[in-house]
């Protein structure tokens, strides 16, 4: 990669250091950098962490159709570890599980669907890219705050270097979930911790010729599952994915809520990890990594304000990030938005107009294309999943009902499915109306 030991003074406004600084060397980031630099622009990219994806943690699996435009044939070199061919939606109880099992042959061939990574290598591979074609590394380095002219215009950034601080037209914040830069722009005017969740996920190492028997796999075949009613009660989820020698398992929880149950999150991936589902797919397993981190989940109606002048914001930072229960994406999301904020950025600097109204067509691109579709078409998912009667109460009842539906009761006579529906109703004190919002509503979010 090209890197500089050491960021240079600032120069006067009429002589800016870059075209535009990109603060974060995340996938927003690096797509930002590596859009700009093939245009020509002069690009820095600033990375707190000694090296990309050093201190970045995810759920793992990435769907790379974004990255057809931007890297041809990505698929050739992209650092992937598995190629993910069975997907699995679970509900679970204490003692109970119900799983919607999805497996196809065609997402281990072209065109691919998702691939589970490694975040230090796919981030220091996409970052790569952007500083083979021209994009300068700063690593090491955090952006403490940002420059003004006297009128307000973002006009560079200062850093935690001496005399480091970096001017250019356009700043372009990838800094992650807890942006302090939007924040400071007055772009986020209030964080609600409602909006936010807390991942956390074990990394435990296994023989591939196990894991691919455990999960019925070959080759570089892979396996995701995500699961509801495994957090005793906190609102969340949790998950367990296969690299090629390696299982992931964790959770993710809502803040709020996990500080008010004071209980810890290595706690419920303990329990997860000794679920009767769960263990014999993890057992014997090394930990080789802990890890956790905040993740924007309230979607569509937690999004800041996406530019001013001089500046706009990408990925985790304007909390791009999909959690719909189905969709739990976000370096497809990060990646897309990376690539809108870069294009708007040259539109920009060609005009010579990079104020707020000369950066829109950053928000015009992202209507245009999925990332805020679809954050718009989902934009009820959060608080649909995250409420109680998604949480415990419609999770007991259907393994209830799976159990009730496969016991054989001989020699009584067995029940239909919609009298035993009706009683596990009963039997969870599910009223009708908020049932019928509950359908109603999922209906509108995922029809």
């Amino acid at each position: 990669m090209t890197e500089i030991d050491a960021v240079s003074p600032m120069q006067s406004s009429a002589s800016p250091d870059f075209d535009a600084i990109v603060v974060g060397a995340g996938p927003a980031g690096s797509a930002a950098a590596l859009v700009l630099a093939r245009a020509g622009k002069r690009v820095c990219m600033l990375e707190r962490g000694p090296f990309p994806g050093s201190k970045n943690m995810y759920g793992g699996v990435v769907y790379g159709r974004i990255l057809d435009t931007l890297i041809p044939q990505w698929w050739l070199e992209a650092p992937v570890q598995r190629w993910v061919t069975r997907r699995g939606t679970v509900i679970m109880t204490e003692t109970q599980s119900l799983t919607v099992d999805f497996r196809t042959t065609a997402w281990g061939e072209l065109p691919y669907n998702g691939a589970t990574t490694f975040r230090p290598d796919f981030d220091s591979w996409l970052a790569g890219h952007a500083t083979t074609a021209g994009a300068v590394l700063v690593a090491s380095t955090t952006a403490i705050g940002l420059l003004r002219d006297a009128s307000g215009r973002v006009i560079g950034v200062r850093t935690d270097r001496p005399d480091g601080d970096l001017t250019a037209p356009v700043v372009i914040a990838c800094d992650g979930v807890n942006s302090f830069l939007a924040k400071e722009a007055g772009l986020y005017p209030r964080a609600v911790p409602e909006n936010f969740t807390l991942g956390a996920k074990e990394v435990l190492a296994l023989p591939r010729e196990e894991i691919e028997k455990r999960f019925g796999l070959t080759g570089n075949e892979g396996a995701d599952f995500e699961i509801v009613g495994c957090t005793k009660g906190i609102a969340g989820g949790g998950f367990i994915y296969t690299n090629l020698e390696s299982v992931a398992v964790g959770v993710v929880l809502s803040v709020t809520e996990l500080a008010a149950a004071k209980v810890r999150p290595e706690e419920l991936i303990a329990d997860l990890k000794r679920h009767p589902m769960v263990a014999p797919l993890v057992a014997g397993g090394e930990l080789k990594e802990y890890s956790a981190h905040l993740i924007p989940e309230g979607g569509y109606d937690m999004m800041p304000e996406l530019a001013c002048d001089g500046m706009v914001i990408a990925g985790d930072a304007a909390a791009m990030c999909l959690a719909a229960g189905l969709w739990l994406e976000g370096v497809n999301f990060a990646i897309g938005s990376g690539q809108a904020a870069g294009e708007a950025a040259i539109e920009a600097l060609d005009a010579r107009d990079t104020s707020a109204k000369g950066l829109a067509g950053y928000r015009r691109r992202l209507d245009d294309n999925f990332v805020l579709a679809d954050h718009r078409k989902l934009r009820r998912a959060p608080e649909l999943l995250m409420s109680s009667r998604m949480q415990t109460t419609y999770p007991s009842l259907m393994c209830n009902l799976a159990e009730g539906m496969f016991t054989v009761t001989n020699p009584t006579p067995k029940k239909g499915a919609l009298a035993l529906g009706w009683r596990e109703l009963r039997r969870a004190k599910v009223k009708f109306r908020h049932l019928a919002h509950d359908l109603y509503t999922t209906a509108r979010t995922f029809g």
